[in-house]
Parts: structure tokens; C-alpha cells; sequence
């Protein structure tokens, strides 16, 4: 071949080559494939690494949980701390779960770290874990790495249940000591002697007088002979059809009938030994007993405890005592966290309760005084009980409240025990909340008040104990107000009939439980 025809030959080539791109995709493709092959391969080990973080995320959400709920090592442990700051017990917890959870994976991942705290501030408990780990990698090697370190934490919280204290102040003068319901009433009146002669519609006050006194006498004011003793608490104890069945027809008396003389010579122990007998009347309407308000009040207050301790989170976190008054406040059941006991059993604060219309003035307990109702002096004396007022954060820095349970009638006058002369007036009045109140409430007690309307004197005898009938009738319209002014805020209760006094010291309490939280 001629030189320039195959220089023209070459040069054809050379232009089809040119002119010709299909050797071109596979020079673009291997090209190309690098990147993609890089980024695919990063996208699955970055799925990896997240799907080892998001396993990671969830036993670190488990171990901070768990670590501070109810009754786990963390929350016990905090709830016995009297300061605040960290809770060993919980961290370790906390480790733990983290641990065991995390290690049910350990295959994909190396160098795992964790942190965890746990700390206690008041009545609030935190717990944080904090973890680290490395995930290895396979593609993303070829653009120079070996691992991918992923990270995390979770927190959790809760509010610790907070130890409270209840100081029950309870009203133990003559007047809770009235029959509960108007039915209950009824019934006494139609049976009780006591002070007949001046109140022909049945006794109203003065009937819970027990012992020998100028009260019930009988020439002066007995419907028929009890050997001068006030009977009407002795007949709320027995059968009253059982009662019904000793009364014999006498003319003579105002009643028209009479004991035979063989119980009345041996009052008020005669009834007691000769027809069924109760310790306490829980349930109004029943032949066994005649209920009386303090009877109510006893009922309720074991309801109280069966609501305390259904509530309660943790041991000895609700301390409940019992503390009547008249004249002076006495410490009948001092605090106690054993309030879960039987009321058949002496020793118990249930007991106590059942049986607190046992200290209705009779003008014998030296501890509670006798004669009139005062109001002031108990809080006063409850203020000083109170040595301290914690927040509630821990067994030893309690947080007091003052349950306060009375008709609110003020009553000032003193009777000697026993048998003492009568002083001081018996015009009722009402209770000064800035002398009576304040001073607890200036501390930080928490007051609450459930008030039992006093009941109207109806009819009145304007001739009976220097007309103390229109004073006790002309107070009722002001006590409310003065007791609402001694409740502290949304504290302030009212209850008329057993039921309601039952249901108005469990509110009480849920109301002090929910407002502690709250507050603190």
C-alpha cells in the first residue's frame, strides 16, 4: 500500500473512532462506579450505626426509668435519705439495666461507655444515663474509617411521696356528744331522764354528764330517779329495746315511768351489767346503741386510716395522732405510723379511735379538764406540740398538718374536776383566728377544719344556766366565718350527718396528700 493511501486509511480510523461514544460507557460506568459503590456502602453502615444507637437510646431509656420507680433500689434508697444528693443505690440500678440490656447486642459494637446519676433534691429524684459506643464499619473503610461513634442519654423524673404528719384535733366537749341525726336524737329524748324538767322535749345539752352532779339531780331535773347521775351517755351504750323494758308505769314522775330501784341504786354500772352492752356505736339507727357525734367522728377516723394506708407509697410515710380537747389538749394517741391495727385491740390507735366518745366530759379526766369548750387553748398547745416543720422530703423533716374537728362553738367557763365549782362565762362565742390560727399557719402547718354545725337550741329555756341556751343559739351564725378565717386556703370543710363526716375527713386528707405535691 501506497504511503499516503494508508496515512488516509489511519486518518479514517482515527475519525470513526472519533465519531464512535460506545467504548465510552464503560470507561463513564467504572468511573462512576466508585462513588456509588462508596455511597451505598455508607449509607449501610450509617443504618448500621443508627440502628445500634437507637437499641442503645432504648436500654438507656429502660435503665433511667427504672432506676427511680416505685419501690426499686433508687427510689427505697432515696426515700430512707434525710439530706439531699446523689443515690448510690440508683446509679448502680441503673448501670446494671443498662448493662443487661445492652449486652444482649454486644457483637455490634466495642468500646461502650456509661455514666449514670441519680440525685435527690427535696422531694424530686433524676435520673440521667449517659453512653458512648463505637460501631464498626466495612465500606466506609475505603474513604479511611474504621468505626462510627454514636452517643446518647435519656432522663427520667419523679416526685417522691412526701412524710406527713396529722395531728387530729378533735372536739371532745359536751356538745359533740349530742345524738349524730335528728332520728338519733329522737330516740334519746324519748327515753333519756336527763334534765326533763327543763326541757320536756328531751335533754339537749349537759346528758353526757356521767357522775354524781348538780347537773341531774333527782329532785331538781331527772324525769325519774337516777340516783342524781346523768344517764343519757349510759343509755347511748345498751339495747334499747332492752332499755325500754326495765322503764315501769309511775304516775308520779314527769316521765311517767321509772327504773326499778334495784338499777337505779347501782347507776350507771346496773344498765351496763343487766342489757347488752357496746364499747362505741359506729352505725346510727341500730337497737344496740344510740349513735352520738363523737361516735361519727370515731367511724371516720378509721376510714381515714384505711384511706391513709391504701395510699401510702413507702413504710412510715403518713404519721396520724389523736389529740382531744376541752379545757386542756390531751395526748391520747400520740403519733404513730401503726395505723393499720384492729379497733378491737387496745393497744392500737384504731381502737383509741372507735372508743373516742369514751372522753366525753364527764368531769373526771384530769387531762382534758371540764366544763367548756376551748378552742384556743388547744391550738395553742398543738402549735407547741409541733417542734418542728419540715417539707416532707425525708422520715426526719416531716411536713405537719392540723386537722381541726369541732362545732366551733367557743366556750370559756371551767368546771372543777370532779365536782368542782363551775366559773367563768358560759355565753358561747367564737374562736380569734389571728391568736388561734396564725401563729401555726406562720410556720408553715397546713390547717384544715371540718366544721360540724351546731345544732339549734329549740325550745329555748331562758331560765336554765343564766340563759346559756340564746347565747349558744345567737353564736351559731358566726362560727362559720371564724373557722373558715383558721382553715388555711381550700382547707375549710363542712359535714352534718354521719356520712358526711366520713367523706369530709377522707377529702381532708387526699386534699393534704395532693397539696403537699404540689407545693413541694
Amino acid at each position: 500500500m501506497a504511503i499516503p493511501e494508508t496515512i488516509q486509511h489511519v486518518g479514517r480510523l482515527i475519525s470513526r473512532l472519533k465519531h464512535d461514544t460506545k467504548a465510552n460507557i464503560a470507561v463513564t460506568f467504572a468511573v462512576a462506579l466508585v462513588p456509588i459503590v462508596a455511597t451505598i456502602g455508607c449509607a449501610i453502615d450509617y443504618s448500621m450505626a443508627t440502628r445500634i444507637k437507637a437499641k442503645l437510646q432504648s436500654s438507656a431509656d429502660s435503665a433511667s426509668v427504672a432506676s427511680i420507680s416505685v419501690n426499686s433500689a433508687g427510689y427505697n434508697a432515696a426515700m430512707a435519705m434525710t439530706s439531699n444528693g446523689s443515690v448510690g443505690a440508683g446509679v448502680t440500678e441503673a448501670n446494671n439495666i443498662f448493662n443487661g440490656n445492652a449486652a444482649t447486642f454486644s457483637s455490634s459494637y466495642t468500646n461502650l461507655g456509661v455514666t449514670s446519676t441519680v440525685t435527690k433534691t427535696g422531694n424530686k429524684l433524676v435520673s440521667n444515663v449517659q453512653f458512648s459506643a463505637d460501631v464498626p464499619v466495612t465500606f466506609m473503610q475505603i474513604l479511611g474509617y474504621r468505626k462510627l461513634t454514636v452517643t446518647g442519654n435519656s432522663s427520667s423524673s419523679t416526685t417522691l411521696p412526701l412524710y406527713l404528719d396529722f395531728y387530729l384535733t378533735l372536739d371532745v366537749s359536751g356538745s359533740m356528744g349530742l345524738p349524730s341525726t335528728t332520728a338519733e336524737a329522737q330516740r334519746m329524748q324519748s327515753i333519756s331522764p336527763d334534765n326533763y324538767r327543763q326541757y320536756p322535749t328531751g335533754c339537749t345539752l349537759a346528758c353526757h354528764f356521767s357522775p354524781q352532779n348538780s347537773a341531774c339531780t333527782d329532785s331538781g331535773t331527772q324525769g325519774y330517779p337516777t340516783n342524781n347521775y346523768c344517764l343519757g351517755y349510759a343509755i347511748s351504750r345498751v339495747s334499747q329495746s332492752g332499755y325500754k323494758g326495765l322503764l315501769q308505769t309511775k304516775a308520779s314522775n314527769p316521765m311517767g315511768v321509772q327504773l326499778p330501784s334495784s338499777i337505779v341504786s347501782g347507776l350507771p354500772n346496773s344498765l351496763y351489767s343487766n342489757l347488752a352492752t357496746v364499747a362505741n356505736c359506729p352505725t346510727d339507727g341500730t337497737d344496740s346503741c344510740i349513735q352520738l357525734r363523737l361516735d361519727a367522728v370515731g367511724y371516720a377516723v378509721n376510714q381515714l386510716f384505711v384511706t391513709a394506708n391504701s395510699t401510702t407509697k413507702v413504710a412510715n410515710q403518713f404519721r396520724i395522732g389523736l389529740y382531744p380537747f376541752i379545757r386542756y389538749l390531751y395526748s391520747y394517741f400520740p403519733l404513730t405510723s401503726s395505723i393499720n391495727g384492729s379497733t378491737t385491740n387496745p393497744s392500737t390507735i384504731n381502737y383509741a379511735a372507735a372508743n373516742l366518745a369514751t372522753l366525753l366530759d364527764t368531769n373526771t379526766n384530769t387531762d382534758l379538764g371540764s366544763g367548756g369548750t376551748h378552742i384556743d387553748t388547744a391550738l395553742s398547745s398543738v402549735n407547741t406540740l409541733i417542734t418542728s416543720v419540715g417539707d416532707g422530703s425525708a422520715w426526719n423533716n416531716t411536713l405537719p398538718y392540723v386537722f381541726l374537728v369541732t362545732d366551733g362553738a367557743q366556750d370559756p367557763q371551767v368546771k372543777g374536776v370532779p365536782n368542782g365549782s363551775w366559773s367563768g362565762s358560759n355565753h358561747a362565742t367564737t374562736i380569734d383566728p389571728a391568736t388561734s390560727c396564725t401563729p401555726l399557719k406562720n410556720r408553715g402547718v397546713i390547717i384544715s377544719v371540718l366544721y360540724i354545725p351546731y345544732q339549734k337550741i329549740n325550745p329555748v329555756n331562758t331560765s336554765f344556766a343564766g340563759d346559756e341556751d340564746d347565747y349558744a343559739n345567737w353564736n351559731i351564725p358566726n362560727i362559720p366565718a371564724s373557722l373558715q378565717n383558721c382553715a388555711s386556703p381550700g382547707f375549710f370543710y363542712t359535714a352534718n350527718t354521719p356520712a358526711d363526716i366520713t367523706s369530709a375527713l377522707n377529702a381532708m386528707f387526699n386534699h393534704a396528700v395532693a397539696e403537699a405535691r404540689i407545693t413541694n
